[in-house]
């Protein structure tokens, strides 16, 4: 386990070394791919999302495929189709860029939802369906979408079952002056605009950190807090709809993660207040007076965290 742990801490380091000033958003996505579970990245252009996907995929060791959303995109684009061989006169099996670990889907948003959709088989079942025959993706298998939050004209809201596919929801941030600058100087030490990094681990290195954090115990009076933490999303004042059972297991896997990034084999509440907001926010659907009074899902958690009484270490 203090094995791992290091390896984890030295992968989020070379992170850092490309993505500078956002641990906590590097922290974020490490603990999704140690949960098995899936990414949406909501922020405004130019904020390293895609470079943040792509670097996990490198310094893992991970396949990595992007995919550019757009409103022509078809389903085929991201499955793969039968195509027929002329040679052969056979059809063969063309593959997509869905069989891959690591999958970018940019701008997800931007595609027709009969589009989005293909992707909710592989989110779920982590299989893909062409022409009735089912095939299993590579292990292990992780989608991070991105959308930008200021652009709606000519988009495609995801629906809240494909949403509720994302293990949470997050946004990167501006740097800091500081960091900015720290960014210009060593983009000038390199001399190039890619990063070279150093590949940490492998696939069956993160198959086994995922299989380790399944091993975490939980006691059953942390399970209750994160019960009641849910619960209360569905009687906030301002929200229409709370998070469903989904979010609840979301947090319980998270928190795990977050124990074992840790070093620790046993969650407390602190993990759970970690991981909350990312896990929760893309699950509420507030109702149309606090959506016009500009009340944010994000605080709205926060204020349940603070109200929900702690439970006391046994």
């Amino acid at each position: 386990m203090e094995e791992e742990s290091a390896r984890c801490s030295r992968i989020l380091n070379e992170l850092s070394q490309v993505i500078v000033g956002k641990r906590d958003a590097l922290e974020t996505v490490m603990l999704s791919i140690l949960a098995n579970g899936h990414v949406l990245i909501e922020d405004y252009p130019g904020l390293a999302k895609t470079l943040m996907a792509k670097s996990f995929a490198a310094v893992l060791g991970l396949e990595f495929r992007r995919i550019q959303f757009t409103p022509d995109l078809l389903p085929a684009d991201i499955t793969g189709n039968y195509v027929l061989n002329r040679t052969t006169s056979q059809f063969e099996l063309r593959k997509g860029p869905i069989f891959s670990n690591i999958l970018l889907a940019d701008e997800v948003n931007r595609a027709p939802p009969r589009t989005q959709s293909a992707l909710l088989e592989a989110m779920q079942e982590k299989q893909v369906t062409i022409e009735g025959v089912t095939m299993k993706l590579p292990d292990p298998f992780l989608v991070v979408a991105t959308q930008n939050p200021i652009e709606y004209e000519g988009t495609y809201p995801l629906p809240e079952a494909q949403l509720d596919r994302f293990i949470v929801k997050m946004g990167v941030g501006y740097p800091s002056p500081d960091e900015e600058l720290e960014m210009i100087e060593r983009r000038n030490a390199r001399r190039s605009d890619e990063p070279e990094m150093e590949r940490v681990s492998t696939r069956e290195d993160i198959l086994e950190m995922q299989r380790h954090v399944e091993d975490v115990h939980v006691e059953e009076a942390v399970e209750r807090y994160v019960v009641e933490i849910v619960q209360r999303t569905r009687s906030h004042k301002a929200v229409e709809i709370g998070a469903s059972p989904r979010g609840s297991l979301a947090i319980v896997k998270l928190s795990k993660a977050n124990a074992w990034l840790n070093g620790r084999d046993y969650v407390i509440p602190d993990d759970v207040k970690r991981v909350a907001a990312p896990a929760l926010s893309h699950r509420l659907i507030l109702k149309p007076e606090g959506w016009l009074k500009g009340e944010k899902t994000g605080a709205i958690i926060e204020e349940i965290l603070r109200d929900v009484q702690v439970p006391k270490a046994s």
